[in-house]
């Protein structure tokens, strides 16, 4: 029961349900509320049953086989073990690992529960690291009228599938931050094991606390400014403390990778800093540890999603005497937003994250695209293609979200290989179940809006398990465009209400509590879903969940997901569709611009450049209704004497084909251990050695050549032989003048490619040169010119040194003036 992985092993659960079928049901599936209120005497009947006790064993070798025996990471699949980290660290603020641990509030929760359970399956040796939220996050209601209401239920953490984190003693462990004026915020540990990954989850109720400082760890998301920041304080600082205790006293390996999951997590970097402060490194040498070793992930494509702190509030918290005494000037600079446009007055956490990490990804490859340029102001005098910012496309964990009736036929390749007809009637099973759960869920709603069970008898009738039904589910800010559908009401309604093709819509979503705005939006579709001509065909249901999303994503034929693009970082949901044999209907956005490939699903046109708001949701919201009355309906409408839409189903296994080994979060946890812990553990390896000197000697040269750096100047770019012509070798010298560097010191380029209007690159190559040993300060080197059409060339020069692993780490570059600037040519 303590241990998670209950939650996605389909056996466990079976085991638990045959305990009080009941009792399992009316818990919500909850193995702690449910045997805490099983009559007298159970226990002693299922210790007389053979068979339970059959089961029982069965669960458990299977459980400690799980948890003990090697897997992907140690046999191999990742390369060598010896040369993997050893252990990684996982900061998130929420994680959604089970509904019964309601620890999350949408997207980024979901995906760091999934990122756990994957690494558990996979075995890659993580580390945890959240809060314990007593009121997490809120369940929504509806009033009367439709408008979005809020209540906190309190969660008791020893009714939950926790256990205190406790010293050999006996003794619960407490961790300990300082906050301003000296005050200190204590916290205790509870764990929550995730299959072999253990989740540390600190909780400030404790005696020690004041009262004011027991709420900092009251709800997700929840207070003002000076709340957040001392939850994120919590997370990030005591966060590495908590690990390092429980390392200490469990005798798990530390960890060599910080992995920052989105800014709320990133004052863990100052916290590694004062810890190798304290053991006798400069602050310089110290970051360059810490920044080895840490992998930070941004989550969002809009600046409004970032945490930013008034920068006089971070001054009172780190004035003289506060946690680590790092200099108050370096730890401002770290989250100072130095670039044009930046907010000289704010503390920005996302900016604070990059700066401490040697390794940054977004979540998806437009993603990537897009935080790139967000972020170029960051990485001054490269273009933006240059910029460190990496990606890795989510994933999500099929054993939680694939139906048993979908996992039972095998992998995506096996399911997409089954009979058409079986896969037909899956799908129609699939959509029964919701169907039924979205009466259930309907009538609750009702009855909390005020509504008698006299009046509730069309309920029966809402939604058909034989009829077209999409799904809309998610948060409810307004880039997701939640109303997009109801542009124009008329022709929604005729296509729910048409005789011959209709279709059926499921809708769910949280506002934050304070966006007044996505409450309205809410509004606004439950009046639409309430009026009586289209209530049996379309639903709005509150408190969106795991465990509603379970039903949802199993059961709806189609997707919709319509955000204006590209301000949808991921998106999960869809993927969770698709390994169960559902569609997307979709914007290209997020992980469907990437894997829509014109037959796994739909693509609603985006009216990119069109200025005006309403125009473009006019224009799209057209396109919506055009692709569902004219291709998606007609598809599934389409069946033969057989009764199965064949069409259809060859469109699902092209999907589960195309998708299904690329959306699961196996996929992704092993992109993030070859790609990021892998490397982020050789750098930090190489750097931390006995003495640190590899530390000490790169923080020097990075100091010599951030003073040096004004001095570099190119004086002259020349290139030999006659007019060049295409497929010519255009040999290529470069004279610098490196002040007080060395050759060794810099990397010379020749930038080539095609002119723009203002005399740039576009889209340059770049080609290291040779230093001339003859002529100091001259760099040589050649290009083939291999495309027609108008060419130009310069030269640059970059930092250099084995051990930074991009160029553009130190945001330092220099590109020639005046007449040494770009020459230009035109091949034929």
């Amino acid at each position: 029961m303590l241990n998670l992985r209950w939650s996605w092993h389909l056996p466990t659960v079976e085991l638990f349900e045959s305990i009080d079928p009941t009792g399992w049901a009316a818990s919500g599936g909850d193995p702690v509320a449910m045997l805490s209120s099983m009559r007298p005497g159970r226990l002693a009947d299922l210790a007389a049953d053979e068979d339970f006790l059959r089961r029982l064993d069965a669960v458990l070798a299977d459980l400690r086989a799980y948890t003990r025996e090697p897997r992907w990471y140690q046999s191999g699949g990742a390369g060598d073990p010896a040369s993997l980290p050893a252990a990684i660290a996982y900061f998130s603020p929420e994680y959604g690992i089970t509904a019964v641990l309601p620890q999350y509030s949408g997207g980024l929760g979901i995906l760091a529960g999934d990122h756990l359970k994957s690494a558990s399956d996979l075995g890659v040796p993580i580390i945890g690291v959240g809060l314990l939220y007593r009121h997490g996050y809120f369940t929504q209601s509806l009033s009367a009228d439709g408008w979005q209401a809020e209540r906190y239920p309190a969660d008791d953490p020893n009714g939950l599938p926790l256990t205190l984190l406790r010293a050999p003693d006996g003794e619960p462990v407490k961790v300990s931050v300082t906050l301003a004026e000296g005050k200190l915020l204590t916290a205790q540990v509870w764990l929550a094991q995730v299959g072999r990954v253990p989740l540390l989850m600190l909780d400030s109720y404790v005696e020690e606390n004041e009262p004011a400082l027991h709420e900092v760890t009251d709800r997700l998301y929840g207070g003002g400014s000076e709340h957040r920041l001392r939850q994120e304080l919590l997370l990030g600082i005591g966060g590495v403390r908590a690990v390092r205790a429980f390392c200490a006293i469990t005798g798990h390996p530390e960890p060599e990778v910080f992995h920052t999951n989105e800014g709320h997590a990133g004052f863990l970097g100052l916290e590694r800093i004062s810890e190798y402060v304290a053991s006798g490194l400069s602050f310089d040498e110290a970051l360059e540890l810490s920044r080895a070793g840490t992998v930070f992930t941004t989550h969002t494509p809009v600046p409004a999603g970032i945490d930013r702190f008034p920068r006089e509030l971070i001054e009172r918290y780190f004035a003289a005497g506060a946690d680590g005494g790092l200099p108050l000037d370096r730890v401002l600079a770290f989250g100072a937003e130095t670039y044009p446009g930046g907010d000289p007055h704010v503390f920005n956490m996302a900016v604070m994250g990059m700066r401490f990490a040697g390794r940054v990804n977004g979540v998806s490859v437009l993603h990537g695209e897009v935080s790139r340029e967000m972020f170029a102001g960051l990485w001054p005098g490269f273009d933006t293609a240059e910029v460190p910012i990496g990606s890795i496309t989510n994933g999500v964990h099929a054993p939680t979200w694939v139906a048993r009736e979908v996992s039972d036929l095998g992998d995506s390749a096996d399911v997409a290989s089954a009979e058409a007809g079986r896969l037909w009637g899956i799908r129609r099973q699939l959509r029964a179940r919701m169907v039924t759960e979205t009466r259930r869920r309907l009538r609750e709603s009702w009855q909390q809006r005020g509504a008698s069970g006299a009046e509730l008898t069309w309920i029966d009738d809402v939604l058909d398990e034989n009829v077209l039904t999409i799904g809309f589910a998610r948060r409810v800010p307004s880039y997701k465009r939640l109303t997009l559908m109801l542009n124009d009401p008329q022709r929604l309604a005729g296509l729910l209400l048409d005789p011959e093709r209709p279709i059926q819509i499921v809708i769910a979503g949280k506002a934050h509590p304070a966006d007044e705005g996505g409450k309205r939006l809410i509004q606004q579709m439950v009046q639409f879903t309430d009026a009586e001509t289209v209530r049996r065909r379309i639903v709005f249901l509150p408190d969106y969940d795991m465990a509603m999303a379970r039903y949802l994503v199993q059961g709806c034929d189609v997707w919709l997901n319509n955000p204006l693009r590209p301000l949808e970082a991921c998106g999960t949901s869809g993927m969770k569709v698709a390994l169960n044999g559902g569609l997307n209907l979709s914007v290209r956005d997020g992980w469907w611009d990437e894997w829509y490939d014109g037959g796994n699903g739909w693509e609603i046109p985006t009216a990119d450049g069109v200025a005006n708001p309403d125009r473009r949701d006019e224009l799209e919201a057209s396109a919506l209704y055009e692709l569902l009355a004219k291709s998606v309906a007609p598809l599934f409408y389409d069946a033969a004497a057989d009764g199965v839409p064949h069409g259809w189903v060859e469109m699902m296994r092209h999907g589960l084909r195309s998708l299904g080994p690329l959306v699961r979060a196996d996929r992704m946890v092993g992109d993030y251990v070859t790609n990021l812990y892998a490397p982020a553990a050789r750098a930090s390896r190489a750097l931390a050695t006995d003495d640190a000197r590899p530390a000490r000697d790169l923080a020097a040269w990075k100091d010599r050549v951030r003073r040096a750096w004004g001095g570099v100047r190119i004086e002259h770019v020349e290139a030999d032989g006659a007019e060049p012509s295409l497929g010519a070798v255009l040999d290529v010298r470069v004279t610098v003048a490196l002040g007080d560097l060395s050759a060794s010191d810099v990397c010379v380029e020749v930038v080539y490619g095609r002119p723009g209007e203002d005399d740039e690159i576009v889209d340059p190559m770049h080609v290291a040169l040779r230093p001339d040993d003859s002529a100091p300060g001259r760099f040589s080197g050649s290009v083939e010119l291999s495309q027609p059409g108008p060419f130009g060339y310069t030269g640059r020069v970059l930092p250099s040194h084995p051990l930074i692993d991009n160029a553009a780490e130190l945001g330092l570059v220099t590109y020639p003036d005046g007449p040494a600037g770009m020459s230009t040519g035109d091949l034929r």
